[in-house]
């Protein structure tokens, strides 16, 4: 059965209407600190990012409950199945929503999936759930709250679902009765979900690991070795292997690197006597949209604000790496700030633009890779994460299923979860534009990204990468998730458009804040 909710387009939900409707839910779970998951940004981060990074979340607009009985009869009764289910069959519901999967045109093709299961399957039906990811906060804790919860919810990122932790099932005893095979996913993918009370909430599906895109006309015209494009045994690699540009493949060499891509308009690099900052035409670096605090700070060490005594501490790794990259925007000027972001050379997509030769972000990034006319970009390759101390981190974004702690038919609902993670894992993941977590169907996604960018990408980077994920995830949950959130996020603006900034004592500052919610949120 198949059963759409259609929304007004909004904004993100705001902290205050889901606590509020998440009060009742509350009482009587269990409390469960952390929920581990784009970036996804999705895009979109998430989501999304991806989006997330593309994408990374609206903003809220009230739910307008007058639609949904205004939804016309006849489309809903067209979309039922034409056989009706058996009466002993069990339902499964199916949210879609707080992550990818509302869009328009993701929903028949989901649907379809749907039907095509409900018509093969006597004992279990899917209903399915479609609400748009501005509004799908808001209705879900509506629904918890009303003793109303969908079975799956998803798929959703570790960002999309912090809001929500404490409500998801531990999947543990379902793989042990089932014995579900869990070797078809690396196991650093795996452990990336196991919470921080040991229960896995989630099985690997959609994998967004990062990579360092690289521009490699610009290097090429400028005679310099390409980024490393394989890691090394623990990790690390070398740049420039027996040139005068030989060192370690970290972040003070793309540092080094980055300066002698940054040109001004008189055709001098950072590093020249007269090199003017304040007309750079070509830069030598940016966090494609990986700016958000967390995200950044973890490329120099996976991290939590969350400590184990509850209260907040922000990493020193992190604070280490906020004030290097606000030297490298507003000192040696190899990173654009955000008026220069904002600018028509660079138009919001820098790395897009054909002048920045370095670009950390995700795999997701390639959703934006194409000029006005929608050509794909053919300037481009894949190369490895820089480390920072001889520590590698490549920074995931992820989507995933999850199966709500109160379902009463937990046995069917794993049954419907792996059926989306084996039986239709690729139909689903080409309809999200997400790599698989699965290494034995990744052959066939990256063979259509081929057809569209021609150029002989190093897509084993973005499979290696997944080797050294963030763990702890910078999206690890905190108490009065939203509101921390969005003071922390506070900081992004700051460091890329205030060159006064003393990163240090907004740290401090932040975390001081960070403590006072939380004592608040407890009492």
């Amino acid at each position: 059965m198949l059963r759409r909710t259609r929304t007004s387009r909004g904004a993100r939900v705001g902290a205050v209407v889901l606590s509020l409707a998440l009060v009742a839910a509350a009482c009587g779970g269990d409390d469960d600190s952390s929920d581990a998951e784009e970036p996804a940004e999705e895009p979109a981060e998430e989501a999304e990012e991806p989006a997330e990074e593309p994408a990374e979340e609206p903003a809220e607009e009230a739910e307008e409950p007058a639609e949904e009985p205004a939804e016309e009869p006849a489309d809903t009764a067209a979309e039922e199945p034409a056989e009706e289910p058996a009466s002993d069959a069990t339902t499964v519901r199916w949210f879609v929503g707080l992550g990818t999967g509302s869009q328009d045109e993701q929903i028949d093709r989901q649907q379809a999936l749907v039907d095509d299961f409900n018509s093969t399957h006597d004992d279990i039906q899917i209903e399915v759930e479609f609400v748009p990811n501005e509004t799908a906060a808001q209705t879900l804790a509506t629904q918890i709250a009303a003793g109303n919860a969908p079975d799956i919810i998803g798929p959703v990122g570790r960002e999309g679902s912090n809001s929500f932790a404490g409500q998801y099932l531990d999947l543990d005893p379902l793989i042990e009765s089932t014995g579900y095979d869990l070797s078809i996913y690396p196991t650093a993918q795996v452990e990336a979900w196991v919470d921080d009370d040991g229960a896995l909430r989630g099985l690997p599906f959609a994998s967004y690991p990062s990579a360092m895109f690289f521009n490699t006309e610009l290097f090429d015209a400028a005679g310099l070795p390409y980024p490393p494009q394989e890691y090394g045994p623990d990790g690390t690699a070398v740049y420039g292997e027996g040139t005068e540009y030989e060192g370690t493949w970290d972040w003070a060499k793309v540092e080094e690197i980055g300066k002698l891509m940054t040109i001004d308009s008189a055709g001098l690099n950072a590093t020249e006597e007269g090199f003017d900052k304040d007309d750079t035409v070509q830069w030598g670096y940016i966090h494609q949209w990986t700016e958000p605090p967390m995200a950044q700070g973890t490329f120099f060490g996976a991290g939590k604000i969350l400590q184990e005594d509850g209260t907040a501490a922000i990493p020193e790794q992190w604070v280490e790496e906020w004030n290097w990259y606000h030297a490298a925007k507003h000192e040696s000027g190899f990173v654009p700030d955000q008026t220069e972001i904002d600018s028509d050379l660079l138009a919001g997509n820098a790395f897009n633009s054909g002048k920045v030769a370095m670009a950390n972000t995700h795999q997701w990034y390639t959703c934006c890779l194409f000029d006005g006319d929608g050509n794909a970009a053919k300037f481009w390759d894949l190369a490895i994460v820089p480390s920072y101390e001889g520590n590698v981190v490549s920074k995931l974004h992820a989507d995933i299923f999850r199966i709500h702690k109160d379902t009463e038919n937990p046995d069917e609902a794993f049954a419907v979860l792996t059926y989306f993670q084996d039986d239709i894992a690729l139909d689903l993941l080409t309809i999200y534009g997400a790599m698989p977590a699965r290494p034995d169907i990744q052959a066939d996604y990256f063979a259509n990204l081929d057809a569209t960018f021609d150029q002989g990408v190093t897509w084993d980077v973005i499979v290696a990468g997944g080797q050294y994920p963030d763990v702890p995830s910078h999206e690890s949950y905190m108490p009065a998730y939203l509101e921390s959130l969005t003071l922390i996020e506070e900081l992004e603006g700051e460091i890329s458009g205030d060159p006064t900034l003393d990163v240090d004592a907004r740290a401090a500052e932040i975390e001081a804040q960070l403590n006072e919610i939380w004592a608040a949120a407890e009492g």
